[in-house]
């Protein structure tokens, strides 16, 4: 804990001193540098939608210079970079940010965002601008806009004939293979299954073995790594609903007139819409080629998973950090 809030006091000294140096806008004829320090590759429809919608709509007072494969600065390491002012922008997640600040963790539970429709909703609701103003004030980091990653599933090694899963007790005794973190094992505890811990890259023979019962991850990742080959069904429990930010250095902004922020605003707006379409259209097709390949895809009773895992996280340790209400917010935004 000491070195969490040491790093937290450095860090906000850190932007402090950066938003300083950075207040004032840009003369007219110069251009503003955004540098972008991120993990995923060219391909990925992250990437993609920031090439083909942000860069171009910012093009006329701003030099949109991406880096991929964590080749200017490595994962976990980007927004100490924006807040020591190396680094104008990132794409980040609810869980980085939760190391900085512990309440970002409500936004990484099981069934907190319902859909990538929530998932905006939400993160333009006014319940958000208590915790993108932390941000601003203690990283000098501005989160511009959220992104949408996918859906996890549930996918057994059964057929549907002989385990139909529609509410979490329809889970008991089924080992699933999870991520092997606390909370990775606490989310699969409170879906109901037997969570079990164990590299990604052994989840294919454990399956076709019979180690274990299932895997959940999103489906792309189902039809990457080939697990339709050794599984039967597809329950879509969408129990956690992935999702990124955009972030940007608020020392560069600020350095912005009213036009140039409206106009990147705008931007990440349409290449976090962009990315969104392009993913959910993957996933859609995805269903159908699963299906092609003998996969019963079906979805549980949703709500009842909802009641279960929230009421489970309620009662345990992660929430302690959670605002009083902002779940029941949450929640009142979606179904």
């Amino acid at each position: 804990m000491f070195e969490s809030l040491t790093r937290r006091s450095v860090l906000a000294m850190t932007a402090a001193s950066a938003l300083v140096a950075g207040v004032g806008p840009v003369a007219a004829q110069d251009k503003i540098k955004l540098r972008l320090s991120a993990v995923q590759s060219e391909t990925d429809q992250r990437s993609v939608a920031m090439l083909e919608k942000f860069g171009p709509m910012v093009a006329d007072f701003a030099d949109f210079e991406p880096h991929w494969n964590g080749t200017l600065f490595q994962q976990g390491t980007e927004l100490e970079a924006i807040a020591s002012g190396d680094l104008e922008m990132s794409i980040t997640s609810a869980q980085e940010l939760a190391t900085f600040f512990p309440e970002f963790s409500i936004f990484t539970a099981g069934y907190v965002h319902q859909s990538a429709e929530h998932q905006v909703k939400v993160f333009n609701d006014p319940l958000m601008d208590p915790f993108k103003q932390k941000v601003e004030d203690e990283l000098g980091v501005k989160l511009l806009s959220v992104m949408y990653l996918g859906r996890r599933q549930v996918n057994l090694r059964m057929p549907k004939s002989e385990r139909t899963v529609m509410t979490p007790a329809d889970l008991a005794g089924v080992n699933l293979r999870m991520p092997g973190t606390d909370a990775w094992q606490f989310l699969g505890k409170a879906l109901g299954a037997n969570p079990t811990p164990m590299a990604f890259t052994e989840v294919y023979t454990a399956l076709q073995t019979g180690a274990v019962d299932g895997q959940d991850n999103p489906l792309p990742t189902v039809v990457d790594a080939k697990f339709y080959e050794v599984t039967k069904q597809i329950v879509l429990t969408s129990h956690l609903v992935d999702l990124n930010y955009i972030a940007l250095s608020k020392a560069a902004w600020d350095a912005m007139t009213p036009e140039q922020q409206a106009t990147v605003q705008a931007a990440a707006d349409a290449a976090s819409e962009f990315g969104r379409q392009n993913q959910l259209q993957k996933e859609a097709d995805l269903v159908s080629f699963l299906e092609e390949k003998g996969l019963e895809i079906y979805e549980p009773d949703v709500a009842a998973f909802r009641s279960a895992v929230q009421s489970a996280y309620l009662s345990s340790d992660f929430a302690k950090d959670w605002p009083e209400g902002v779940l029941e917010k949450i929640n009142a935004l979606g179904n």
